[in-house]
């Protein structure tokens, strides 16, 4: 009777899994004893006392060329050697005359270790080899079959299959203990690391963070240059609110206008490079990109947009209290640039430089209140759809030349009687409606509260 190594890793030395070294020393013991056993009750033939000492010393000897060739934790080297096992097995059962009970324990064993290693396909395969190995020891030392066996062989075999099955049942229930345990916490640090990665994601524009956690970008000290629309803004009026009102007030409604002016700009697909007092810098073109006209038309509309959402701003904090009248300005210019990772190599910053973030910083300070200024080659890629005007060239530092600039006025689609919305200010009143945004259910509501504004208006 012979059998097999039990679990992957000839010398595995972790404790809740039995190493194939073992498994094999004690699949070779309980058959050597098995067949001291048949020899000694005249069941076996005395010319098979050979088979125990080589029974015995085959494992040592596998165990050694495997560790010599540095096998160890090969897979396939695991199989072929289970398949030698199970060659071995074969041919020990012809020895024994297919002794009845030794042979079921032995077919058994075999079968439980073919499983356990390389499961249905290993157990197919070394059950092809057991067959051919028994049909080739037949033809080399002749078939024969041995008379009923005694019950104490029987009993032996038994309890050998027995315990070879248990011994290794137990370490192969301890190993997917491990497995389980090891699976829990890899998901728990799985959890923590999208947990923490969430909160890092806070401190960085969330294609910058994408491109980081997918793989895409690594993080080490690179730049590159690259066609980029850069957007800066400020709040005009700010200096004096701040001198009016208490931090913590002053922190609120500046954390409130950052929030509401990033919801913007993440839509419109730009990358928010930092905060600096009250001002946004915000680029286009990296590190994701639809070409430099789209790009150009984004920031764009995503700056239309910022200012037509101040006046929706400004309602709500004047409704607080707040007297200061708060205005949108902004900047924007169009050229090369060079972005990446700036810094050291134990902190970094992905921001970009260039003379063309100093025109779009020097656009925005020119600015008046609720304008919004754009180089020349932003112009020319917008100009299509954007109504803009002449507002004659500014001297820039960096720049060669006077730079011609222009004042965005609006979408040339919102503009005259295909106007999408309408709005006015003055004192006691302020409108801002946008008719594309105003959906079937809510337009009833919005002609009711505008026709009790008139008549309201018309009491007075």
């Amino acid at each position: 009777m012979i059998s097999t190594k039990i679990l992957a890793g000839a010398a595995d030395p972790t404790p809740s899994v039995m190493p194939a070294y073992n498994g094999r020393v004690l699949a070779y013991l309980t058959s050597s004893i098995t067949f001291i056993v048949g020899i000694v009750e005249g069941h076996f033939s005395q010319s098979l006392i050979w088979f125990v000492p080589a029974a015995m010393l085959w494992p040592h000897l596998l165990y050694f060329i495997i560790r010599h060739l540095k096998l160890n934790q090969s897979s396939a080297a695991r199989e072929n050697t289970l398949l030698i096992d199970g060659a071995i097995a074969g041919m020990s059962l012809v020895l024994i005359d297919f002794s009845l009970v030794p042979t079921i324990f032995s077919v058994l064993m075999v079968s439980f270790s073919f499983i356990i290693v390389g499961g249905m396909r290993v157990w197919i395969l070394g059950n092809f080899v057991l067959v051919i190995s028994l049909i080739i020891s037949s033809l080399v030392f002749g078939l024969q079959f041995a008379p009923d066996t005694p019950p104490l062989v029987s009993i032996v075999a038994g309890i050998g299959a027995g315990f070879y099955v248990s011994v290794t049942a137990y370490y192969t229930h301890q190993q997917a203990k491990a497995l389980v345990k090891a699976k829990s916490q890899i998901q728990h640090q799985r959890e923590q690391s999208i947990s923490l990665s969430h909160k890092l994601a806070k401190y960085l524009s969330p294609q910058v963070w994408q491109s980081i956690f997918t793989g895409e970008r690594d993080v080490r000290l690179e730049t590159q240059r690259k066609k980029l629309t850069i957007f800066f803004s400020d709040i005009k009026g700010f200096t004096e609110l701040a001198e009016e009102m208490e931090p913590e007030g002053l922190t609120e409604l500046l954390n409130n206008y950052f929030n509401e002016m990033s919801q913007i700009a993440l839509k419109y697909g730009g990358t928010i490079d930092k905060f600096v007092g009250d001002s946004i810098m915000i680029f286009f073109g990296d590190p994701t990109s639809r070409g430099v006209k789209e790009d150009t038309l984004s920031c764009v509309a995503m700056a239309i947009d910022m200012r037509k959402h101040m006046k929706i701003l400004r309602q709500k904090w004047q409704s607080q209290g707040i007297k200061t009248p708060l205005q949108i300005r902004i900047g924007i210019s169009t050229g090369y640039s060079t972005v990446g990772n700036f810094g050291a190599e134990n902190r970094m910053d992905y921001t970009i430089i260039g003379k063309e973030v100093n025109l779009a910083s020097r656009l925005e300070s020119l600015a008046e209140p609720g304008e919004i200024l754009i180089s020349y080659e932003t112009f020319s890629l917008v100009k299509d759809k954007v109504m803009c005007r002449d507002k004659g060239e500014i001297t820039v530092k960096g720049f060669a030349r006077p730079i011609p600039i222009y004042q965005i006025v609006d979408f040339r689609r919102d503009i005259g009687a295909g106007q999408s919305f309408i709005e006015h200010e003055t004192g006691g009143f302020a409108l801002y409606l946008d008719t594309d945004k105003v959906n079937a259910d809510e337009k009833e509501l919005v002609v009711r509260a505008l026709e009790r504004a008139a008549d309201k208006l018309k009491d007075r």
